[in-house]
């Protein structure tokens, strides 16, 4: 009545039993996070925001070294490269599909964590890590959008990236579905 397992598909099994109840918990901690709203800056308020602030200052230092324009940048591009290049080397390195599709939800969530500060640029609200808000507070995209002659168009960018972000963890999250079903084959 009964067949008997191999010690390989008991693994397999496991293996999906985990990975499906992470994608739950991912999926659930994504939801939450696109429920914030990114126009008052309450994204700011999420655990990986700090994680994600130790990348964002980090790209300002590193990208010094391409002037000043891009060590503003730098923090932004900071911020995204992170959680790219841990994506990129879980699928590449370890061919971990569904880890990859992790790093791309962290992806998404870093694109959601732009959201605010984009939105925020033309009409400053947000205090800033020196405690301080707008030009006073050294405000990234108030000085990038500026110098592009996109002040104006912050707010409609920030929705737009917020936007992204939705798509970008949603999409991840898809992707790691996929990849527990693929056990399954």
């Amino acid at each position: 009545m009964f067949e008997a397992r191999s010690t390989n598909e008991r693994i397999v099994a496991l293996v999906q039993h985990w990975q499906a109840w992470l994608l739950v918990g991912f999926a659930c901690w994504g939801v939450a996070l696109m429920r914030l709203n990114y126009r008052t800056g309450e994204l700011a308020t999420s655990f990986l925001h700090g994680p994600l602030l130790v990348f964002h200052e980090a790209g300002h230092v590193i990208f010094r070294l391409f002037g000043d324009w891009m060590a503003v940048m730098g923090g932004t591009l900071g911020q995204l490269i992170m959680p790219a290049v841990l994506c990129a080397a879980l699928l590449i390195k370890n061919g971990d599909r569904f880890g990859a599709s992790i790093g791309a939800w962290l992806f998404g969530v870093s694109v959601l964590d732009i959201a605010p500060y984009l939105y925020d640029a033309a009409a400053p609200q947000l205090t800033l890590l020196n405690g301080e808000s707008g030009e006073a507070g050294g405000h990234d995209w108030i000085y990038l959008l500026d110098s592009l002659g996109w002040l104006g168009h912050s707010q409609a960018l920030g929705t737009a990236v917020y936007a992204l972000g939705c798509v970008l963890v949603s999409a991840a999250l898809a992707w790691g579905a996929r990849e527990v079903w693929r056990l399954t084959e």
